[in-house]
């Protein structure tokens, strides 16, 4: 009888993983440490633009970079389709195309346009969207942002 509840759980570990296996040949051990290498890249990035504050050019680059990095790691867990997935999903595709949006006219205003106040708007606007985006992922707390918000300042996010 234990053996077949140890065949049971192997068959769910494989079901599991099976969606991500076909992509690459880490281990889940191999995947997590590739998951905290590069969520801890993406914050040093962040953190180190702290340090270039005063050149909004050169912020905007390592903020930006260390963003991409920092919500790209998950798709060291889950694989790159099923992060595709749920950054689509209709629950968060809005949240996902302002963030995508926000990171490209930042990118835009550092690199091609060279403005100070654009760049800083754009960061702005890509910090808000992270957030948003972030808060898809937790059960009602997009409601409760927009509750507290209506309550604080009379409008609705």
């Amino acid at each position: 009888m234990w053996k077949f509840t140890q065949d049971a759980d192997e068959e769910q570990q494989d079901y599991l993983l099976e969606g991500t296996e076909g992509l690459c040949s880490l281990s889940p051990m191999q995947r997590v440490y590739g998951f905290a290498a590069v969520l801890l890249a993406g914050l040093v990035c962040m953190f180190l633009s702290l340090i270039v504050f005063a050149k909004p050019i050169k912020f905007a680059l390592l903020f930006t970079f260390g963003n991409v990095l920092a919500v790209g790691s998950t798709a060291l867990l889950i694989g790159p389709a099923q992060q595709l997935r749920m950054m689509f999903d209709p629950v968060r595709v809005y949240a996902t195309a302002i963030y995508i949006g926000s990171v490209v006219v930042a990118l835009i205003c550092a690199l091609l346009i060279h403005s100070k106040i654009l760049t800083i708007i754009a960061i702005i606007c890509e910090i808000g969207a992270l957030i948003w985006y972030g808060l898809s992922y937790i059960p009602f707390a997009r409601r409760m942002v927009s509750a507290v918000t209506i309550r604080l300042f009379d409008t609705e996010i």
